[in-house]
């Protein structure tokens, strides 16, 4: 029996319905969750308070994954190319801080791997990446009603029109890392 060897990414790319949905489809991911980091505000936040904008937190998602089956550098490589890295505190309509492309690596080699990715990747945008890294801060896990909302609500419209474009360019750019390739 092969051991597997579970690590944990921390990314935000602007709503985490759209990052946690991309991730749940990818060979080799045990368990995405959503919620925030990043904040400058004590204490556990809420959805409410992170869409204010004002406890600096990000909506990220952390990915639990078999770096025997997935590397980190492959988790990197989807987040950027599912999302757009070069554009400040915004995706698409949804805009402010709480929305910013975020990389938080968990230790040194994770950075290390960051940093090369984005390196490799920013010839290939018209604009420069202005993805943060930065070292992980608390990790507060989101409200159940965020978990998993694409599959539970695959009809609501921004499923349709924000998320489902994203998947469609995950299964279109990255078809031999998702499960049902």
């Amino acid at each position: 029996m092969i051991t597997k060897n579970l690590q944990i990414a921390t990314v935000g790319g602007g709503c985490f319905w759209c990052t946690e949905a991309v991730f749940q489809e990818v060979k080799g991911v045990e368990k995405v969750v959503s919620g925030y980091s990043g904040g400058n505000v004590p204490g556990r936040p809420t959805y409410r308070e992170i869409c204010s904008g004002l406890t600096g937190h990000a909506e990220v998602v952390q990915i639990t994954f078999d770096a025997n089956i997935i590397t980190y550098e492959d988790i990197l490589i989807i987040f950027m190319t599912t999302h757009d890295p070069t554009t400040l505190n915004r995706q698409g309509a949804d805009r402010g801080t709480q929305y910013r492309s975020v990389i938080y690596y968990h230790d040194d080699k994770q950075k290390t791997v960051a940093e090369i990715v984005i390196k490799e990747l920013e010839p290939h945008y018209p604009n420069p990446i202005v993805t943060e890294l930065s070292a992980v801060p608390t990790f507060y896990e989101a409200e159940q009603e965020h978990q998993d909302f694409y599959e539970n609500n695959p009809d609501f419209g921004y499923c349709s029109f924000v998320i489902d474009p994203k998947i469609a360019k995950l299964r279109k750019l990255h078809a031999d890392k998702l499960k049902s390739a």
